[in-house]
């Protein structure tokens, strides 16, 4: 049996990793979101002996406490956790930064990471379990406007380093998705691009116009597998694509 937590599991590649892990009956889940209403449906789908859920913004620090206590709570134990969670918003280039929104950024996309880890590590010791990143390539290159993502996704590739070098009982890897068509795309899209060069929102658009958007199910499968089958030493602490050769064995 295998217990999963799962941040931003209420849709995009969450709601796909939530039915991957769901379908394996060996696994159980806790999973996180800010909307309830898919979080419901989970429960309703997979049952309520199965699914756990929790309700709020992870950017709040008492969510962390709540998703362990009730992980612990309803099955006992923490075999891997899926840091899947993550926001966009602000899309502006650095000469218009407003630091306030880069802190709410971060407090999403990294401070709730480190701090769902940390309350988690005591558990994650004992079932020798996994922790899973969800990445970017923003991490390693300049979209316009991403400063503030692409920053926090490069910190997360870092903690998975750190925690690699200093947890010899827990294993860590961060791995990027590619470019998938989810809501995040829609908001680059119709929202976001306003504030984008002409020349860095087309790649984008291209990309949907030319039907070269990842389907969910690619990364999701993925990151479902590196979570409930676990990984090698050889993976440990590494940011890598989804593409990467080492993940081909957990494509399907």
């Amino acid at each position: 049996m295998g217990v999963i937590i799962l941040t931003g599991a209420s849709r995009g590649i969450g709601a796909v990793m939530a039915d991957i892990l769901l379908k394996n009956k060996e696994n159980n889940l806790v999973a996180v979101a800010r909307s309830e209403g898919p979080l419901r449906n989970l429960k309703i789908k997979y049952g309520e002996e199965r699914v756990a859920t929790v309700v709020g913004d992870l950017s709040e620090a008492s969510v962390a406490k709540k998703i362990i206590d009730t992980a612990i709570t309803q099955f006992g134990r923490i075999d891997s956790i899926i840091a899947n969670a993550g926001v966009l918003q602000p899309v502006a280039q650095i000469k218009d930064v407003d630091i306030d929104q880069w802190k709410k950024l971060f407090d999403v996309n990294f401070f709730s990471i480190v701090s769902l880890v940390s309350l988690a590590l005591p558990e994650l010791r004992k079932t020798k379990g996994h922790v899973v990143l969800v990445s970017s390539g923003a991490s390693t290159k300049s979209y316009d406007g991403w400063g503030a993502y692409g920053a926090s996704k490069a910190a997360i590739n870092h903690f998975a380093i750190q925690l690699a070098g200093e947890e010899p009982d827990v294993s860590i890897v961060s791995v990027a998705p590619g470019v998938v068509d989810t809501q995040m795309q829609v908001d680059i899209r119709e929202k976001f691009g306003q504030n984008m060069t002409p020349e860095g929102l087309k790649r984008f658009t291209d990309l949907k116009s030319n039907n070269e958007l990842l389907d969910p199910s690619v990364p999701g499968t993925i990151f479902a597998n590196l979570a409930q089958r676990g990984f090698s030493k050889e993976i440990n602490g590494k940011y890598l694509r989804y593409n990467d050769p080492l993940l081909e064995s957990y494509t399907k």
